[in-house]
């Protein structure tokens, strides 16, 4: 591995769209996250009026439907990757169980599980 190869881990469903996209666009997977991260980085690193107006709307301080389409469309993808990065790093079951709540959600193994504020986790039964 050279020094320019690091080893990046990327969500199953990124994956799977680079997947997708690659073989549409005869590239790899690794070849189509990197044009999306160059076509990304060329994006956010313009400093035009229009990027300047897409940050304003990003900090609140300029209303979304003050934007172009072609602005609203860079505006909806940052949004849509910044809520894909969060919600990648938050932990729902924790954060219910710290306000006294009990949750449902799949286990590793796709089975339904119950998980107590107090910490324990109880399996329901399937179908």
């Amino acid at each position: 591995m050279t020094s320019a190869d690091k080893v990046t881990r990327f969500s199953p469903d990124l994956w799977g769209d680079a997947v997708t996209a690659g073989v549409r666009e005869q590239r790899s997977a690794r070849q189509q996250l990197e044009h999306w991260a160059r076509v990304g980085r060329a994006v956010s690193d313009r400093s035009s009026t229009g990027r300047r107006r897409i940050e304003s709307a990003l900090a609140g301080t300029l209303p979304s439907a003050q934007l172009t389409t072609d602005e609203a469309v860079v505006f909806d993808a940052e949004i849509d990757a910044s809520i894909e990065a969060d919600l990648a790093e938050f932990d729902f079951v924790a954060s219910r169980a710290q306000r006294g709540f009990t949750s449902v959600a799949l286990d590793e193994q796709g089975e339904l599980v119950e998980y107590g504020p107090d910490g324990s986790e109880r399996a329901l039964p399937g179908e």
